[in-house]
């Protein structure tokens, strides 16, 4: 995630933020531009001369008489000169979005928003918070893919190749599973929640389980359709994860049963990686954003390492890693920094940051990964679509 900054005031602001904690002003993400952009309320001259004669098809007769909130708001950002902003229906309404809209946009909601088709029952209070909690997981795992130009349509627009996501809650007799499925990525609300959470981390004997982490492995069961099933890359994967045709349903019941293969953190990033080559291709790709996202923030960050030892790792970000062609290169990276993120941990009591170990077959896999993400990025889909899709 690279850094972000108040227009306004200059002050360091967080992809989470709605208002500058320094100056006040209100905060609004752009995706096209993927900034964080600073307003103020537009005044009712500028509204009414720059107004459209038809307001959005699908914008909420109310969206423009809330008591509360402007309906139009003015950016002091330089690349929006001239032009009003709408915050999305669930920025300005629901309070679980950050993300702004061009006043011309045909839509209520945001790209982000958009993806979203079913929301957890409401009635419930204690749902909103989970859902602002998962939206701002979700919204993360969009930034990523979309830096790597793997913005994924949504379903509505595009049946075949769109992605949608289902936040649903585990009813007294059925039990929501977190999962894909054609394009429909599901996730339990409950993992929005960090005691369920953690439980479920030691019933499962996971070193690491995160809301985060469950977007990305889903993505990369979406993106193993999009990128994977029926191309040329298909043979290459193969010699690396395995028979993907391989019986599932047989292949998580033995999982279960026996538990992974003595030796199994020799080929596999994690336990659960070793179930099917499907799931292993899912983690290697969910590891791989992990990598990415991290060493995206560390570069824009600046971080450096300069060792007192000399036979210390050192560590110069020199590019972030969308514009790093060598995997090499990450990988050092990723050695250096991750053994000193661990090192800082202990160093205040808390478990290491990252507890893995990556055996050469699983790097392997993430030069794969990372050669499909350079490889696709901005390429048109086997069908002529576009896999990429930020204008």
């Amino acid at each position: 995630m690279k850094t972000f900054h108040c227009d306004n005031c200059s002050k360091q602001v967080f992809f989470e933020n709605t208002v500058c904690n320094h100056c006040g002003w209100m905060l609004g993400y752009q995706p096209e531009h993927q900034i964080m952009s600073s307003f103020t309320p537009a005044d009712q001259a500028e509204v009414q001369a720059d107004a459209p004669v038809d307001a959005p098809a699908d914008l909420p007769a109310d969206a423009a008489i809330e008591s509360s909130t402007p309906a139009r708001w003015r950016s002091v950002n330089p690349l929006n000169a001239g032009k009003l902003f709408r915050q999305c229906r669930n920025y300005a309404q629901e309070k679980v979005c950050n993300w702004m809209l061009d006043d011309q946009d045909a839509h209520a909601l945001c790209a982000s928003c958009r993806l979203t088709a079913v929301i957890p029952s409401l009635d419930d209070a204690g749902n909103r918070i989970l859902w602002q909690r998962l939206e701002v997981a979700k919204r993360r795992l969009l930034h990523s893919l979309w830096t790597m130009r793997l913005q994924p349509p949504p379903k509505p627009d595009d049946a075949d190749n769109g992605l949608s996501f289902e936040f649903l809650q585990d009813m007294p007799h059925e039990r929501v599973m977190t999962g894909h499925a054609d394009g429909v990525i599901t996730i339990n609300i409950a993992e929005a929640d960090p005691a369920y959470r953690e439980k479920m981390r030691e019933q499962m004997a996971e070193p690491y389980r995160t809301l985060l982490g469950h977007f990305r492995h889903e993505s990369g069961h979406y993106y193993f359709d999009r990128l994977i099933a029926g191309t040329a890359r298909l043979d290459a994967f193969r010699a690396l994860f395995g028979d993907e045709t391989a019986d599932y349903g047989q292949s998580l019941q033995r999982h279960y049963d026996n538990g992974p293969a003595p030796g199994w953190e020799q080929n596999f990033v994690s336990v659960y990686a070793s179930s099917h080559p499907w799931e292993d291709w899912a983690e290697t790709w969910a590891h791989y954003l992990h990598m990415f996202d991290t060493l995206e923030t560390a570069y824009s960050c600046g971080v450096q390492l300069r060792p007192q030892h000399r036979g210390e790792q050192q560590l110069v970000i020199d590019a972030s890693p969308v514009e790093e062609d060598s995997f090499d290169a990450l990988a050092r990276e990723w050695f250096a920094l991750t053994y000193v993120l661990n090192s800082l941990n202990r160093s205040i009591g808390m478990p290491d940051s990252y507890p893995f170990t990556l055996s050469t077959p699983v790097l392997e896999k993430l030069r794969f990964v990372h050669a499909v993400v350079r490889e696709a990025g901005g390429e048109p889909g086997a069908d002529g679509s576009a896999i990429s899709g930020i204008p």
